[in-house]
C-alpha cells in the first residue's frame, strides 16, 4: 500500500541528492519510498536525510528534506510512502 507524502522540488544530478517537499504525514530514515513521475518509476529506501547540511531522522508536512536518491528523479515527480 501506498500514501502520498510530498513532491520533488529540486534535483543535483552530480550528487544524486533529491529534495522532497514533505506535503502529508511524515516520513522517517528507514522508510521505503516510491518516487513516480514522468520520467521516474522507483522504490528506495532512505538511508539519511538532512535540512540545511544537518541530518534529521524524520521530515514532517511542509519540511523539504534532502535526501540521497539511487536513480535520477524530476521536478514535480510524486513521492509515495510504501507501507506494509
Amino acid at each position: 500500500m501506498e500514501k502520498k507524502i510530498g513532491i520533488i522540488t529540486h534535483f543535483f544530478g552530480k550528487i544524486n541528492v533529491a529534495v522532497l517537499k514533505v506535503t502529508e504525514g511524515e516520513v522517517k530514515v528507514g522508510d521505503t519510498i516510491h518516487v513516480k513521475g514522468k520520467h521516474s518509476d522507483f522504490s528506495q529506501q532512505i538511508a539519511s536525510m538532512q535540512v540545511e547540511h544537518n541530518s534529521v531522522d524524520v521530515a514532517k508536512k511542509d519540511d523539504e528534506v534532502g535526501l540521497k536518491v539511487d536513480q535520477p528523479v524530476h521536478e514535480h515527480d510524486e513521492v509515495y510512502l510504501v507501507t506494509e
